[in-house]
């Protein structure tokens, strides 16, 4: 079992940034693959960001690209988002997710551990 808090979520002003942290603890979580998830309210839950076990490779939702970074430190069990410029409808509830198979990043059925997600929330 994995176990995933994530944090660092709030209410930010359009063209701001705020940065995301996932912590895992559990099974030895920087051996695999972690993505960023999000929902918005009445949409479905999207693909992010998603980053391999050693941090080499990453990829991004092209709605967020340019914008957000995605990162890891596998001595802290911990990944984490940079979101820059913001815009309103980055406005969602995020999610971490690990990925024990680190096939299929960009869709939610690749993932096997789900936090409880942050909000974030985008003034105009």
């Amino acid at each position: 079992q994995v176990q995933l808090v994530e944090s660092g979520g709030g209410l930010v002003q359009a063209g701001g940034s705020l940065r995301l942290s996932c912590a895992a603890s559990g099974r030895t979580a920087s051996s695999y693959a972690m993505g960023w998830f999000r929902q918005a309210p009445g949409k479905e839950r999207e693909f992010v960001a998603a980053i391999n076990w050693s941090g080499g490779n990453t990829y991004y939702a092209d709605s967020v690209k340019g914008r957000f970074a995605i990162s890891r430190d596998n001595a802290k069990n911990t990944v984490y988002l940079q979101m820059n410029s913001l815009k309103p409808e980055d406005t969602a509830l995020y999610y971490c997710a690990v990925a024990v198979l680190g096939k299929r990043l960009w869709l939610d059925v690749g993932y096997d551990y789900w936090g409880q997600g942050t909000q974030v929330t985008v003034s105009s």
